[in-house]
Order: structure tokens, then C-alpha cells, then sequence
């Protein structure tokens, strides 16, 4: 590794949850005052997808600067993601889906956004998605375009034992884990190109949604398992699972099929946002890839 990332890896290997958050509102204090159009980015955005009035949304977007720079910091804090780091800080819902479904040999595809503590999955993921009848615990994620910069995030994020796929030839990885039971997951809540996409409602606007793990799912058999971590108000974090889908109850053709996939997962992470707004990440140009008059949309099962 470049010796200049090594020190940012040796240095940020002392973070601790309490510094990450006294760091992180000051970086996005900083962040805030220093960029205007993303801060009318985020504005807008609450305005028109939560319909709130501009002083609220002008709040939500300030602490969503906030928890979205302590988000950056917490990848220093996948490695300590260990069983003492879970039960002190992390809260959970007893018999939460995540503990049924691991404990079964379906294949899983885990999906969450960049919601909350989303960088600390990482750690869950190599913490609890074990065990001698599966495959190593996958993340696919997009590649930075700087090398040095890459190989540190993936370093950081594979440090509790979950292996790192770059989303540019993750396919017959993720496919290969899948047939040995094991959890691969995805963050689902970006802009994705016009060819990866599927068109359909997120937050009462059009979106470019990626159909990759769907179809991946699909493929592999697998049970999608929504899972979020965010922040809550005694400074730990609260995991969230939600009700899993198995892929083989599904009816329909096999574009059906992904369709019903991609709407599920879609659902979830609107039902996160709505719920914790100031935990979400505004400042993303979600909605820059719109359909052409000839794309199909898919249209939503109910109103969140």
C-alpha cells in the first residue's frame, strides 16, 4: 500500500465511535458551509420527496451532512466490529429475521443503502454471516477510481473476514458464493446506468433502480434480507432487519420475477428513509438517470 495510505490506515485504526462522531459533525459542519450546490442538492430533494416545508427540510439536510460524514469516518470501525463491540453498542429486536435466516441453508442477498452506520454492516456481516456450512461473507461495491484510495477501503472493509467484490466483475463470485450458501450483499439505493436499470417509483419520483442483485437472486436461489444499521440517541446504533423474500416463492416469468425483486428491495429502503430522513444520504443525485419515452416503468405495489 502507498506509505501515505498506510498512515491513514494506521491513524484511523485509533478511531473510536466517540471521536468518529465528534469528527464527523465537524466535517460536516465544514462540509455544509463550504458546499452551496450540494447543500441545495439535499434541500430540494427533502422538499420534494418528503414534502416538508423548506426551514424543516433545511434541518433534516444539515443532519444528514452530519451523519453522513461520521458514515465515512466508520470505516475506520469495521475491524473492531467484534461480539463486544455488537453487544455493547449495536440494539436489536429479539428473534430478528437475520438470526432465522442465517440459521437456514438458503443462499442470501442481503441489501441496505447508504443509510445510518452503513460502513459498520461490513463488520456484522463478517461477524455474524458464518458458519461451516457457508461460503465467506461477499460485499459488492463500486470501485474508486483512485487505486491507492481502493485498495485501503477494501482493506478496511474486508477487516472482520468478509471478502470485497468489485461490482464491475462480481458476477460469477457472487453466483460461485451462492451455491455454497453463502450472504453476498449490496447497497441498492444509488443512480445505476440506464442498461442496469429497471424504472420505478422511489420516493414519489422515478428512479433508475439496479436489477443486478435481483437478478443475481433470482439466479442463485437466494432470500433477500434488507438489513439496515442506524444511529440511535444513546450513541450506538440500532440494527434493523426486515422480513426476508425467498426468490423460490415467486410466480411469474422470469422478468416477472425481477421485477417483484427489485420493487421489494426498492420498498425497503424507502420505508428506512422515511423513517430516519436526517440518517440518509441527499446529497447523491439519485434521480439522474430518468427513462426515455419507450423505457418501461415498473409500477409500485402500495404507498409507503
Amino acid at each position: 500500500m502507498n506509505p501515505i495510505y498506510s498512515a491513514i490506515y494506521t491513524l484511523g485504526s485509533k478511531m473510536t465511535v466517540n471521536s468518529s462522531k465528534v469528527l464527523g459533525c465537524a466535517l460536516g459542519t465544514v462540509m455544509w458551509n463550504s458546499l452551496p450546490k450540494r447543500r441545495k442538492l439535499a434541500i430540494d430533494a427533502i422538499q420534494q420527496h418528503l414534502n416538508v416545508e423548506y426551514e424543516e427540510a433545511v434541518v433534516i439536510a444539515k443532519k444528514s451532512f452530519m451523519h453522513n460524514c461520521r458514515s465515512f469516518l466508520e470505516i475506520f470501525l469495521v475491524p473492531k466490529v467484534d461480539k463486544k463491540f455488537f453487544s455493547e453498542l449495536i440494539t436489536q429486536d429479539a428473534g430478528h429475521p437475520f438470526s432465522v435466516c442465517v440459521a437456514t441453508d438458503a443462499p442470501i442477498i442481503a441489501i441496505t443503502g447508504h443509510m445510518g452506520a452503513w460502513e459498520i454492516m461490513a463488520g456484522i456481516l463478517g461477524e455474524l454471516a458464518v458458519g461451516p456450512h457457508r461460503a465467506q461473507p461477499q460485499i459488492v461495491v463500486r470501485t474508486n477510481k483512485n487505486e491507492n484510495m481502493n485498495e485501503l477501503i477494501f482493506k478496511l472493509r474486508g477487516g472482520r473476514g468478509a471478502k470485497i467484490l468489485s461490482h464491475r466483475n462480481a458476477v460469477f463470485g457472487v453466483l460461485r458464493s451462492l451455491k455454497k450458501k453463502g450472504v453476498t450483499a449490496f447497497l441498492v439505493d444509488h443512480n445505476t446506468k440506464r442498461k442496469e436499470a429497471i424504472f420505478t417509483d422511489f420516493l414519489g419520483e422515478i428512479a433508475a433502480v439496479n436489477s443486478g442483485p435481483a437478478f443475481l437472486a433470482l439466479r442463485g436461489k437466494a432470500v433477500i434480507l434488507p438489513a439496515f444499521l442506524v444511529r440511535n440517541e444513546e450513541g450506538g446504533y440500532k440494527f434493523i432487519v426486515e422480513e426476508p423474500l425467498s426468490t423460490e416463492d415467486l410466480e411469474g416469468t422470469r422478468e416477472e420475477k425481477i421485477q417483484q425483486i427489485t420493487r421489494f428491495y426498492t420498498d425497503a429502503v424507502e420505508r428506512i428513509v422515511r423513517q430516519y430522513p436526517e440518517q440518509w444520504f441527499w446529497m447523491h443525485k439519485r434521480w439522474k438517470t430518468q427513462p426515455k419515452a419507450d423505457d418501461f416503468i415498473l409500477p409500485r405495489n402500495d404507498q409507503n
